[in-house]
């Protein structure tokens, strides 16, 4: 499945990709400047968003969809370096980054909860996270179809939970959320968060 999915997955998306999803893309990265850190790069899809950035350090452990990106990163207005490296396992000096940014990646991750760690270590006192991702819905019975379908989902799309609680997982790692917003009636959100306490804006 690793080499396989990054082209099915590509393939699935593009509808979402070509509509709504491009302008949340592009609309969260235009906030980012200075040094960033993306975790889950994967075929390189937010790369063409960047622009008023110092660099950009993506990481990808799937070495089928840092091939993808190769097109992508050779022709990025700023300069991108794609590492071969797990979220859990960051290999950067502690305080390095102003900005982290993650697009339907924390859902694979088989640790999040370490994840947030490293990359808390990882990033500036100031750093603003960014996370735009899919999660459990708060309909119960939607919620309980996630939850059904994730043992079958987890195999057929590399490790994905459909039921994961992201924000929950975020508030629990110490970040302070900033601000929360929903599309598709909650199954996908963006959350802005700082390491510094912030007052929360749910739209």
């Amino acid at each position: 499945m690793g080499k396989l999915f990054p082209y099915l997955y590509d393939l699935g998306m593009k509808p979402l990709e070509d509509g709504r999803f491009y302008t949340i893309r592009k609309e969260l990265i235009s906030k980012v400047k200075g040094r960033v850190l993306e975790i889950g790069s994967g075929s390189g899809i937010n790369f063409p968003f960047y622009r008023n950035v110092e660099q950009v350090d993506a990481i990808e452990p799937n070495p089928a969809m840092r091939k993808k990106a190769r097109s992508k990163l050779e022709k990025a207005a700023v300069p991108i370096f794609c590492h071969e490296q797990k979220a859990e396992q960051l290999l950067f000096p502690n305080q390095t980054f102003d900005y982290v940014i993650s697009t339907l990646v924390f859902c694979t991750i088989p640790n999040p909860e370490a994840a947030l760690k490293e990359m808390i270590r990882v990033s500036k006192p100031n750093a603003t996270f960014y996370f735009f991702e899919h999660v459990k819905m708060d309909n119960a019975i939607l919620g309980k179809t996630q939850d059904l379908l994730t043992p079958f989902w987890k195999v057929i799309c590399d490790g994905c939970h459909l039921n994961r609680n992201t924000v929950e997982i975020i508030k629990d790692a110490g970040l302070q959320i900033k601000e929360i917003k929903y599309y598709y009636k909650g199954l996908f959100i963006m959350v802005e968060c700082t390491i510094q306490h912030e007052t929360v804006n749910v739209h």
